[in-house]
């Protein structure tokens, strides 16, 4: 699995949007109903959506966070057969951070719940892919 990392490309190429959050200065990872890892709120672009769209959607949607900032940090690519990418190929997503302030009260997605860690976690739904966003999140000075 490769990660690699870019400050821009072609809007059409970005497929997903990856919001690395915290809140209270704690790390807000999500648990799915089907899975015993936790991850980072993210996922596909709908059509007609703009990348940044598709961020606030799927924080509020996993996360339930109903007021927070959001900024781009940077494009992220996977190259590498994963649970979303059967082929393999290189796939674009963009990577965000936000700071929540306030979440609503219950979850309505496919998230079991939501979970603030004071340190990072060590059962990753994407342990080959999340911690590396993470990292280049840090080295832009974003965390």
């Amino acid at each position: 699995m490769q990660v690699n990392f870019y400050d821009s490309v072609d809007d059409d190429l970005l497929k997903f949007a990856v919001i690395i959050a915290k809140a209270d200065g704690k790390w807000v990872f999500c648990k799915h109903k089907e899975r015993e890892t936790y991850e980072i709120a993210g996922g596909h672009r709908e059509s007609g959506e703009s990348i940044l769209e598709t961020a606030k959607r799927e924080l509020n949607e996993e996360t339930g966070a109903k007021d927070f900032s959001i900024k781009p940090v940077c494009v992220y690519s996977v190259i590498g057969k994963n649970r979303v990418n059967d082929t393999g190929e290189e796939m674009y997503g963009m990577l965000y951070f936000a700071q929540i302030t306030n979440f609503e009260e219950e979850l309505h997605c496919e998230m079991e719940k939501v979970v603030l860690f004071d340190e990072l976690p060590t059962e990753w739904t994407y342990p080959l892919i999340q911690p590396k966003l993470i990292k280049e999140a840090e080295r832009r000075g974003y965390l």
